[in-house]
């Protein structure tokens, strides 16, 4: 296990007079590191106000950032060594089967782990006071997308997917969604087809969307092109419910051949007053336009000092507050409360939307669907 160089801005300090906040982040390949980047951009935003506010009850917060890569053991190693440390509680992730192993070691050593952006359901195996989400759970934002679908008269879709729980995940919920409403999901095995190969099965099948539940950059900008290239597929719809395509490495990877692909966000149609003044910080801080998964940032370090400044830091006292939690974010009210089927305490509306890049600018977003 790598741990942060004491180089890093975001290193540890060890003078013990600090309310510390183990992070959990993405941010070395094969993580998707520009996630990483701006989840930990609005953590530290976050940190910087409460600091300047004056901090949990006079001593500053801190964050003990570690580096994910991606890679779950290693995430569940790190959670062991940040509870070593002392942290008042973990926050982050972006990777859903990431999260889902540092949540379960985080029950195990009773450590509260507010999980910022990974949206797995069964985020742990059994149900635990431990864990609170506020990114909405898979369930929900896939059947807001497979709504959008049919909506758009979709109704025979396939899905390029290769093997993971996350993915396999998602295609469950696309297929029980469709059937139960006339609808067929064919699914196309990525550890098996080529690009071109999925070419043909698209063909093939009639499919008039396909659906990307691939990792970035391998095998999804190949597979793009392959099928943008493709005259037989001309009218196909391709999408990426994941949110590949929020970040600005996918549109340098792919140009205009990245645009018009449908992914969720999950922001309001109109920020708050809140969010607008956190997105201009966001903006000047990333030298860009801030993800989504920025604002769940910024939106995880304001609850935890909430918590920490009515609690204190004592760990169990952190888990009991979960339901107790009403906190205004960047994106509407917070408060955590038991979803059927959710094993942790879940922010239950976080806003969705249904997006793409507009092919007339790239660099501007559509908004195609709410919820």
């Amino acid at each position: 296990m790598t741990t942060t160089p004491a180089s890093q801005p975001w290193a540890e300090r060890t003078d013990g007079s600090s309310v510390q906040i183990g992070v959990l982040a993405p941010l070395t390949r094969p993580g998707w590191v520009e996630a990483g980047q701006h989840l930990l951009a609005g953590l530290e935003l976050g940190v910087r106000e409460v600091n300047d506010a004056g901090g949990i009850v006079g001593r500053p917060l801190e964050l003990v950032v570690r580096d994910t890569a991606a890679d779950p053991q290693r995430a569940a190693a790190v959670v062991d060594e940040l509870a070593g440390l002392g942290v008042a509680a973990l926050a982050g992730e972006y990777h859903s089967v990431v999260a889902r192993a540092a949540a379960g070691r985080a029950d195990a050593l009773g450590l509260p782990f507010l999980c910022s952006s990974a949206v797995l359901d069964a985020l742990t195996d059994q149900p635990t006071e431990w864990v609170a989400r506020l990114s909405p759970p898979q369930s929900r934002g896939w059947r807001v997308y497979a709504d959008f679908l049919l909506g758009a008269g979709h109704r025979r879709i396939a899905v390029a997917a290769q093997p993971s729980v996350y993915w396999a995940s998602g295609t469950r919920i696309l297929r029980d969604y469709f059937a139960e409403r006339g609808g067929t999901v064919v699914e196309l095995d990525m550890s098996a087809l080529t690009p071109t190969a999925v070419c043909d099965e698209l063909a093939d099948h009639r499919a008039t969307a396909l659906l990307l539940l691939v990792g970035h950059p391998e095998p999804a900008v190949p597979i793009v092109r392959s099928v943008r290239g493709d005259q037989r597929l001309a009218g196909i719809m391709v999408g990426a419910p994941a949110g590949q395509p929020e970040f600005a490495e996918w549109a340098t990877s792919l140009g205009d051949d990245g645009a018009a692909i449908p992914f969720l966000r999950y922001l309001p149609e109109r920020l708050s007053p809140l969010g607008v003044r956190v997105e201009g910080a966001l903006r000047e801080r990333l030298a860009g336009a801030p993800s989504f998964v920025a604002f769940e940032g910024y939106d995880t370090v304001a609850v935890l000092a909430d918590v920490l400044r009515s609690h204190g830091t004592d760990r169990a006292r952190t888990a009991q507050s979960w339901p107790h939690v009403a906190v205004e974010g960047t994106r509407g009210l917070i408060r955590f409360s038991r979803v059927p089927g959710i094993g942790v305490w879940q922010w239950a509306r976080p806003p969705i939307q249904v997006v793409d890049r507009d092919p007339a600018d790239p660099d501007r977003f559509r908004i195609l669907h709410a919820a």
